[in-house]
């Protein structure tokens, strides 16, 4: 029997997917580990949330995606810690070794100094964190219909977002419509107008990673939408049913939706001087871990730092693609005793939906927004 080197790969996002599919059908053994066992399209959560989409549109089972490809396995598991000195994992179905490991794991949520209260946040990392916000908004539409304990309307049907990114104005973007197109049919007693949507972002502007053109119309967008956007506004505390700005003012909202930021989810057990600033893993331009041998990371949780990047490459959907594909590649080639090729992301630009017909796109050389950043 042919002794084949076993590629071992946690997480199931973009990076880990487009790996996998690179070594589709090669002389190399693939096995995919997620707590998941389907692939979801995070961009598109927002749309899940508000109910634009169902579930099933965005979350696509792992094991169809390669049921062709007999040299890729696929285990519903959660990593445990990696011996990286001992080329062994331990997971909740017991210890998997390997001869090459590469972590796709991600991001997850960064409450900053809100950790203590994450439970009383609602967030959108995950189908069913969406599948939970709808209902939990919705499910505040009928008690403020019924109101048998003649609480104040505006608590319950506030809702506040807590971050100017684009996760925030996107979902901003889609409950301001439905707001003004889908609760008017189904809630045609509610009194919508006492129902306010804010927006607070901590710094001068929206979109901080996008151009200023960006910035600016995506602020002009929201407030054609209805949304109340505050910039400059640092929340400062949360009780349960009020928030608190750093300069005190204060708003009633039972719901509160943090999209403020995400940090890296790296594993236990990798070397100290690999987990760096926003709990990245530090990656060399072969994305080799620091201080590893044969340890891979790619995407949210990886970061390269170089003088252009000082704080790694942005954490998006198409650099984990990016390094995917070269990652298998170079595995490949280091297999057939190449050299690997150093990796360099092709920046093809990004955008972000505001609502319908409404979008802000940053191309390298070309800059526009409006319906037509939207087709």
């Amino acid at each position: 029997m042919e002794n084949r080197p076993r590629v071992v790969i946690i997480g199931a996002g973009f990076g880990g997917i487009e790996f996998a599919k690179v070594l589709r059908n090669k002389k190399i053994d693939v096995l995919l580990i997620d707590k998941h066992n389907y692939h979801n399209f995070q961009p598109l959560m927002y749309q899940v949330a508000t109910g634009g989409l169902e579930p099933g549109s965005i979350a696509y089972p792992v094991r169809r995606i390669f049921r062709n490809n007999n040299n890729i396995t696929f285990r519903m598991a959660e990593v445990l810690e990696v011996l990286a000195e001992e080329n062994r994992l331990m997971t909740s179905i017991g210890d998997i070794s390997y001869d090459y490991l590469v972590i796709a794991t991600g991001s997850q949520n960064n409450y900053f100094n809100f950790e203590a209260k994450k439970d009383q946040l609602l967030t959108l990392k995950s189908i069913p964190e969406a599948l939970n916000l709808r209902s939990f908004i919705f499910q505040n539409l009928e008690k403020a219909l019924a109101n048998v304990a003649n609480e104040p309307l505006e608590e319950i049907m506030n809702i506040a977002i807590v971050g100017g990114g684009p996760a925030g104005i996107e979902l901003a973007g889609a409950l301001a419509e439905m707001k003004r197109y889908v609760l008017p049919k189904d809630f045609p007693d509610l009194d919508l107008s006492r129902m306010s949507i804010n927006l607070y972002e901590a710094s001068p502007a929206l979109l901080s990673a996008m151009s200023e053109e960006a910035s600016e119309k995506s602020l002009e967008y929201l407030k054609q939408l209805g949304i109340n956007v505050f910039l400059n506004a640092r929340v400062q505390d949360y009780d349960g049913s009020e928030i608190t700005l750093a300069d005190k003012s204060t708003f009633r909202t039972d719901t509160v939706i943090w999209t403020a930021g995400v940090k890296g989810a790296p594993i236990s057990g990798l070397p100290d001087k690999a987990i760096i600033s926003g709990n990245r893993i530090a990656v060399n331009e072969y994305n080799l871990v620091a201080g590893t041998r044969n340890v891979y990371a790619i995407g949210d949780v990886a970061a390269h730092i170089t003088r252009e990047n000082p704080n790694g490459l942005p954490m998006l959907a198409p650099v984990a693609q990016q390094q995917g594909r070269i990652l298998a590649k170079n595995i490949l080639r280091k297999e057939a005793g190449k050299p690997m090729n150093a990796f360099n992301y092709k920046d093809k630009g990004v955008m972000a939906t505001i609502g319908r017909r409404k979008a802000v796109v940053d191309l390298k050389i070309w800059k526009f927004q409006g319906t037509f950043a939207w087709l």
